[in-house]
C-alpha cells in the first residue's frame, strides 16, 4: 500500500557532460608529467652508465627501482600518458570551449 504512494527519483549522471567539463585540466596534468618523464629518462641513463662503470654508483642499490629497464619503462609510459593528455586539450580537436 505504501509503495504506491511513494515515488523514488534516481539521480541521473551525465557522464559525457562531466568529462567535457574536466577536459580542460588534461593538458595541465600533461605538462607536469613531461618533466617527470625527463627525470625518469635521466635516471635510466644514470643507472645504465653505472652498470657499465662509466658513472658513479646509482643511489638505489636494491629493489625493483635499481634497474635501468624499470626506469626506462616508467619514462616511456609517463611520456606517452603526457602526450595523450596534451592531445586531449588541443584547440583543433573539435570541442568548443
Amino acid at each position: 500500500m505504501l509503495a504506491g504512494l511513494v515515488q523514488m527519483t534516481v539521480p541521473t549522471v551525465r557522464v559525457k557532460e562531466a568529462i567535457l567539463k574536466q577536459r580542460r585540466f588534461a593538458p595541465i596534468v600533461g605538462y607536469f608529467l613531461i618533466p617527470m618523464a625527463l627525470v625518469s629518462y635521466v635516471l635510466a641513463l644514470w643507472r645504465l652508465g653505472a652498470d657499465l662503470n662509466w658513472l658513479d654508483e646509482f643511489f638505489i642499490h636494491q629493489g625493483i627501482l635499481s634497474r635501468w629497464q624499470v626506469w626506462l619503462a616508467i619514462a616511456i609510459a609517463t611520456h606517452l600518458v603526457a602526450n595523450q593528455l596534451n592531445r586531449i586539450g588541443d584547440a583543433d580537436d573539435g570541442i568548443a570551449s
